[in-house]
């Protein structure tokens, strides 16, 4: 991301008079995990499809970033792995989870995938999007509530390592999803459950996602406002998955603290 002065764009106002809440994506919105992410499912895919290609005599074709946005991002971890196989025409028993990450079935991928990142994680540490957080700060000095709805079940690892916690009065991420028998997104169910834990109605609730997977569930779920952002991939792409709007940088989007029944 360049360094510069993002560029103004169309202006994106969130005002209390039209919403009550606001509930952030993590990886790729929030915190830079997304590319952590992105390169522990390449160097899983990668493999499994070059052994793959070895004994079945066919050609490798490598995991690609596009592979990432249509397939995987913002899926939970499973779900990922079953949408991604599928595209190939290959598919795995699922395994059990007291598999270790070995097992050639979707749990044991999904075991070494999460191996992989955290291997990066330790490596890396976390990175934040300093837009999204002065946007998180501004919204909650304006009397907004935040939640945090993530498909990833290290979300509150991440957070900690970050020291975001205090910016969220809700978590609804992988293992809360899991616990409460909730399916992930596309599914707007784990959006609806953040909104219910804030006490918020959907149509006063804003949602802000990188993926597609997350822009969908956050349209059918019928909320006020989806804010796409765009950190990777073509232009308007999030939009014609189902963003009211696309940005590329948070600290373009304002904040009005007025709420209703305010005239000045």
């Amino acid at each position: 991301m360049p360094s510069s002065e993002p560029p103004v764009s169309a202006a994106v106002v969130l005002s209390r008079r039209d919403f009550d809440a606001a509930l952030f994506d993590l990886d790729g919105v929030v915190t830079r995990t997304a590319e952590v992410h992105a390169a522990a499912w390449k160097r899983l895919f990668d493999a499994y499809l070059e052994a793959h290609a070895r004994r079945s005599g066919g050609p490798f074709q490598p995991f690609t970033a596009e592979d990432y946005q249509r397939y995987v991002d913002g899926r939970p971890r499973l779900d990922g792995i079953r949408c991604f196989l599928a595209s190939r025409g290959l598919t795995l028993p699922e395994g059990s989870p007291e598999e270790g990450p070995e097992a050639e079935t979707v749990r044991g991928l999904g075991q070494r995938k999460n191996g992989y990142f955290h291997e990066t994680l330790e490596q890396r540490g976390v990175g934040v999007f300093e837009g999204a957080v002065g946007l998180l700060e501004r919204l909650r000095a304006a009397g907004f509530r935040t939640a945090v709805v993530s498909a990833s079940r290290n979300c509150e690892a991440v957070l900690r390592a970050a020291g975001l916690e205090h910016l969220f009065d809700a978590r609804v991420d992988g293992v809360e999803a899991g616990r409460l028998g909730l399916p992930g997104k596309p599914a707007p169910d784990t959006f609806l459950e953040a909104a219910r834990r804030l006490g918020v109605p959907v149509e006063r609730a804003v949602v802000l996602e990188d993926a597609q997977a997350g822009v969908q569930a956050g349209r059918r779920g019928h909320f006020g406002y989806v804010i796409g952002v765009r950190r990777a991939g073509p232009e308007e792409a999030l939009v014609r998955a189902g963003a009211d709007v696309e940005v590329t940088h948070l600290s373009t989007v304002r904040v009005d603290a007025r709420a209703r029944g305010t005239t000045r």
